[in-house]
């Protein structure tokens, strides 16, 4: 158990003054204001939350320094996405930990004292599954273990390569779920979650609304969203806009609104 007294404090509420405040097992166990410190107290000036880091591919920090320049005309998102993909293709399942493990440090050197992981990267080289569904995800909370970053892992629902379910590409093979195995693999995640500190969860993460469809998107939401943060990529490109349009008949926010339960249990 540890007990804080600040000067002032940053609430649920606002701003406060002389705010003493107790934690065990890591949890806010009692909160007071305008009182006084205590013998053995840790006394500090200005105690405010740490800051969140919502939406990390933490694979991707391995990455860096390939793809940092522009070619006018050339280089766009989609032509980052082919080197991201092909970077994938040679990552085994200790490196994914391995580079998890150093960006979620390099998060707290920074500030960070959580991550949301929007993990996507699940299976073999081929596409084909591990013995254990959720190998890369056990890495993940491995690595988040190791660090003590306080995770909320989103595994992601990544079924086709475009709106109108176009069959995946040969890139985004590890990528690749149906709605069952993917709440295969969600229940496997939580389960493995219950080895980690009362401040993890797993939620879920339907990639797009070009990367799922209407149908599997209304199946995973109703098996797998209650009481869980779920999070989308809702309108990353222009084209993606634009193919939602044609083939949805509206604007991604605007479809989703219309058509999904929408609550502040979301990010887009």
């Amino acid at each position: 158990m540890t007990t804080l007294f600040a000067k002032r404090a940053l609430l649920t509420t606002g701003w406060a003054e002389r705010v003493r405040l107790t934690l065990r097992d890591g949890r806010v166990a009692a909160l007071t204001v305008d009182t006084d410190p205590e013998p053995g107290d840790l006394s500090i000036d200005c105690l405010l939350p740490a800051l969140a880091n919502l939406h990390s591919h933490s694979f991707q920090r391995a990455m860096a320094g390939m793809t940092e320049y522009r070619l006018a005309g050339r280089d766009s998102f989609w032509t980052w996405r082919e080197l991201m993909y092909r970077f994938t293709a040679h990552l085994t399942p200790e490196q994914i930990e391995a580079i998890a493990a150093l960006v979620f440090l390099e998060m707290q050197e920074a500030g960070y004292a959580s991550v949301g992981e929007f993990h996507y990267l699940h299976h073999q080289k081929d596409g084909s599954t591990y013995d254990n569904l959720a190998e890369h995800s056990d890495r993940i909370m491995a690595a988040a273990a190791q660090t003590g970053i306080g995770l909320t892992h989103l595994p992601v629902l990544y079924s086709y390569a475009g709106v109108g379910k176009v069959p995946l590409e040969p890139g985004q093979m590890r990528f690749g779920n149906d709605v069952d195995q993917f709440c295969k693999l969600v229940d496997q995640a939580r389960s493995a979650a219950l080895a980690l500190p009362a401040d993890c969860q797993v939620g879920i993460a339907p990639h797009s609304l070009r990367a799922t469809a209407p149908d599997d998107l209304a199946r995973v939401l109703q098996a797998q969203a209650a009481g869980c943060p779920v999070h989308i990529h809702i309108a990353e490109q222009p084209k993606e806009v634009q193919e939602v349009q044609a083939g949805l008949g509206a604007r991604p926010v605007e479809w989703l609104l219309a058509n999904a339960p929408v609550d502040q249990s979301w990010c887009l």
